[in-house]
């Protein structure tokens, strides 16, 4: 454990940050993953603007890369356009 004081404060706000990040990193997984179990297509494109809103912003906090997101909307888009 860190000696100096603002060491600590340093422990303390790395500590915050990581439970917010894996916060809004798994509340849109779970985004992600109902929007691909739907099987009607115009629910599907109703929500898909909601999720790539939150990967995009989980990629301007920098917890997942900007090429990473892009990859995600992108197969979520397809997996989308390829319902009947």
């Amino acid at each position: 454990m860190a000696n100096h004081k603002a060491t600590k404060k340093d422990v303390r706000q790395s500590a915050k940050r990581r439970d917010r990040n894996r916060y809004y990193g798994k509340t849109t997984r779970n985004a992600i993953r109902s929007l691909l179990a739907t099987t009607d297509k115009t629910e599907a494109e109703a929500n898909f603007g909601k999720v790539a809103s939150m990967i995009d912003k989980l990629a301007k906090r920098n917890v997942i890369h900007k090429n990473k997101a892009g990859n995600l909307k992108s197969g979520i888009a397809k997996r989308i356009s390829a319902l009947a």
